[in-house]
């Protein structure tokens, strides 16, 4: 209910249109009972043939009240549904602003899949709570308790069984659906996610699948899961048919009775006989309105569910992140210190980096090294504010990083990731994202920097560089790095993709440019640790030596074997 709570403040933001739209539905719903009701009065009335003038003026005011309820009623549509678009605007803002900070380090916690029909068809979903939620009980209220009233002056026993009537269609029959809900709980939003989520692997691995002869067994599981996805649907459209129906069915018996107990009263003396044609119509025309609460359950059930989707991803961010609120505008090599820093992911057993000191001075060259799963790329994360350490203290120059925003960080820093994103488009586009001022003939100076001088700024790429090597990727990605100009150089494993005369190339450019900068690389390979100014090898999470390359290889420890390791593999 809470997170309701936040879709209600964004829907009353547009209480304009909110108001409107209730008041114009209500005036059609109005209009729409006295025209049927004088209907069946003028038509009654016709039958004892009164003074034309009589005629003429029911027939006239039917034409209006047809008019009134023609232009009330798309009046009523046109302001609902741009009240109801422009609250999903601001539900999708706001979503998007909480789960911005959230971003870089979401995917370890939610699969893409699920993310995508969280992201977009909970959103959607959410369009239905004003229309079929907070909506149809108000004007159903207010039309009821006005046409009950109207009842009044010619009928109290009628109008009592209209009351009874709007208790049963508008309050108990939904109420009692509302709780057999509760045990049908549908869960058709979560078998959409799982559909989602099925089909986005099967879509990223149909290669792996196809090499490994697997892909029937996906097949077979991703049937599995749209067939449970259509019973779920089929379910939930059953359940809705048969609160529908049985929502009809009392209120056509609540308009027999009213045929009834009218026409008892006719009988009785205390009803006249003309007014009988306009109780049934006004009966049959006001319980029109109460259709919608027969679904009304299934909508409000929805929407609680696809709320609580939506926002449990961003409702668990880390206070850490949440209390950060000063910007660093970081224009020189920072410092870097790290005490006893210990960091463990999301239901993992061990930790990832445990009880680690770092000390990174300005403008000083650092590499971790150390066998894969060691720690050395979570400690790049924590450097860049993608996660906030469990335990220690992690600082910049002197400022606990607890206090400085991701947004410093990122853009004082250079990050060549191993994995590196790369968007649909050309060379140039992919370049200009790390500035926009970066000019055409430094473009081409820096390609060249890198050896990819073969490629033109409008040569295209493909969707994730899929037409590029895993070398030209890297090189890519480095050449990204320095037209940044960053003063924070985090590199992991930039090169691994490189053969040894082209990495040599680039890293005497890359070192040549970050001269004065902060540079803090992760490496597997071993080659040209003499330039860094120290050296920290890492295992299982924790920090086994640091050092120089020549203070390391004198002490004949855990660097010296990896190195003597390295050299008799080369």
């Amino acid at each position: 209910m809470r997170d309701l709570v936040i879709v209600t403040r964004l829907m009353m933001k547009e209480k304009r249109d909110i108001l409107l739209s209730i008041f114009l539905g209500f005036i059609a719903g109005l209009a729409t009972v006295l025209l049927f009701s004088a209907s069946g009065y003028l038509i009654s009335k016709a039958a004892l043939q009164p003074p034309f003038y009589t005629l003429m003026i029911l027939i006239a005011s039917v034409k209006l009240l047809s008019f009134i309820r023609a232009f009330s009623r798309y009046g009523e549509r046109f302001v609902s549904h741009r009240g109801t678009f422009t609250m999903l605007s601001n539900l999708r803002m706001t979503f998007y602003q909480k789960l911005e900070p959230l971003a870089p380090g979401i995917f370890n916690k939610y699969r893409s899949g699920d993310l995508l029909a969280r992201i977009v068809g909970d959103v959607e979903s959410l369009q239905n709570f004003f229309l079929r939620v907070v909506y149809p009980p108000i004007v159903l209220g207010l039309v009821f308790l006005s046409t009950i009233f109207f009842t009044c002056f010619y009928s109290i026993h009628i109008a009592i069984i209209l009351f009874i009537g709007l208790l049963l269609t508008a309050v108990v029959i939904p109420a009692i659906f509302a709780i057999r809900q509760q045990t049908i709980n549908s869960q058709v939003r979560d078998e959409r996610a799982k559909l989602s989520t099925e089909v986005t692997e099967f879509l990223y691995g149909f290669r792996d699948l196809k090499i490994y002869q697997q892909m029937d067994n996906k097949r077979n599981q991703l049937l599995e899961t749209s067939n449970t996805y259509i019973m779920e649907q089929e379910h939930e459209g059953i359940n809705t048919l048969y609160n529908q129906s049985i929502n009809n069915f009392v209120s056509l018996l609540v308009t027999w009775s009213v045929l009834a107990v009218g026409a008892y009263l006719i009988g009785q003396g205390q009803l006249d006989g003309v007014l009988l044609a306009m109780l049934v119509m006004l009966s049959i025309t006001v319980f029109e309105d109460v259709s919608p609460m027969a679904v009304f359950p299934i909508h409000f059930n929805d929407s609680r569910r696809a709320a609580n989707r939506l926002f449990s991803i961003v409702e668990k961010k880390d206070k850490k992140m949440v209390e950060s609120s000063l910007f660093q505008q970081i224009v020189t090599a920072p410092t870097i210190n790290m005490k006893g820093v210990s960091y463990t992911f999301l239901n993992e057993g061990r930790p990832a980096v445990h009880e680690v000191d770092l000390q990174l001075s300005a403008g000083s060259k650092t590499a971790i090294v150390g066998p894969s799963g060691s720690g050395k790329s979570t400690i790049l994360q924590l450097l860049l504010k993608l996660v906030t350490t469990d335990t220690g203290k992690l600082s910049m120059n002197n400022t606990n990083f607890d206090q400085i925003q991701q947004e410093s960080i990122w853009e004082a820093a250079s990050v060549v990731l191993q994995e590196n994103h790369f968007f649909y488009g050309t060379i140039r586009d992919n370049l200009q994202l790390a500035n926009d001022g970066v000019t055409e003939n430094e473009m081409h100076a820096m390609l060249k920097k890198v050896q990819l001088d073969h490629f033109d700024l409008d040569s295209h790429v493909f969707e994730k560089g899929e037409n590029l090597s895993g070398g030209e990727k890297q090189r890519l990605a480095i050449a990204r790095a320095m037209l940044k100009r960053g003063c924070f150089w985090l590199l992991d494993e930039p090169t691994s993709s490189l053969d040894a005369v082209t990495e040599q190339i680039v890293y005497n450019h890359l070192f040549q440019q970050a001269a004065d900068d902060t540079v803090v690389l992760i490496s597997h390979r071993l080659t040209d640790m003499e330039r860094m100014d120290q050296i920290i090898v890492m295992d299982q999470g924790r920090v086994v030596e640091k050092g120089t390359f020549t203070e390391l290889m004198d002490k004949r420890g855990y660097f010296y074997e990896m190195k003597e390791l390295e050299r008799n593999l080369l």
